[in-house]
């Protein structure tokens, strides 16, 4: 059985990385309770992402994606694709749009960041928990504040073009196709290079890991310059 202290690589990370998003959403936050709910859709979004790997059994389409590194890279390509990115995403993707959306304070761009990011953290939370009894205490540490992140930049695509498509009552379905297929593949990709490609391709996954980020830095920049601005003018 667990015990805190070996939930600590999960738990410390958790509350990292909730406060760093809490003080991001700085411009007319969320409430603390939605963000908590949208943190447990993540956890809940782990299981419905078992299950549907569990599914593929069932078909024989669920393969151990480090056994297809070893002798079948195009395979391990595919599978990264097609079904990691494809299920990770996807489960993550419906309490989004069939909850979150219709949050009445839902009204900023920058909020379909941080719900997909509170989301992409409980999601992450339980696959560190799950990986916990397979990691030296370093690694686990290292996985714990590296994993929300993965998890974080991928969801922060489709969470924000979706919610900036939402507010603006353009029509979605195109939006959540590409943003989600756009994400998936990011996944897919960030999967392959990681478990399937040399130690020395690490590089290659940390970089688009980074320009991710950046991307998303500057994102939640602008869109709180815009905010400010708008503010300003409402005021005079």
């Amino acid at each position: 059985m667990l015990t805190l202290v070996c939930l600590l690589p999960v738990i410390l990370p958790v509350l990292f990385w909730a406060a760093y998003h809490w003080h991001a959403d700085r411009h007319l936050p969320e409430p603390p309770a939605h963000l908590l709910l949208a943190f447990l859709f993540g956890v809940g979004s782990f299981y419905l992402g078992l299950y549907a790997y569990q599914a593929l059994d069932l078909v024989d389409l669920r393969f151990d994606a480090f056994a297809l590194a070893e002798n079948n890279l195009p395979g391990l390509f595919a599978y990264s694709l097609l079904v990691i990115g494809i299920i990770e995403e996807s489960v993550k993707l419906l309490p989004f749009l069939v909850i979150v959306l219709h949050f009445k304070e839902f009204n900023e761009p920058i909020d379909g960041i941080i719900y997909a990011s509170f989301i992409a953290l409980g999601f992450a939370a339980v696959e560190n928990i799950y990986y916990l009894k397979f990691l030296t205490s370093s690694e686990a540490y290292a996985r714990g504040f590296a994993g929300p992140v993965l998890h974080i930049v991928f969801s922060s695509v489709w969470g924000y073009f979706i919610g900036r498509a939402f507010l603006s009552k353009r029509r979605l379905g195109i939006t959540i196709l590409a943003s989600f297929l756009f994400a998936a593949m990011l996944h897919g990709l960030y999967d392959f290079i990681a478990i399937g490609l040399s130690a020395s391709a690490l590089p290659v996954a940390a970089l688009l890991i980074i320009c991710l980020w950046i991307w998303r830095l500057r994102l939640i920049r602008d869109l709180h310059s815009s905010a400010a601005e708008l503010q300003a003018s409402a005021a005079r």
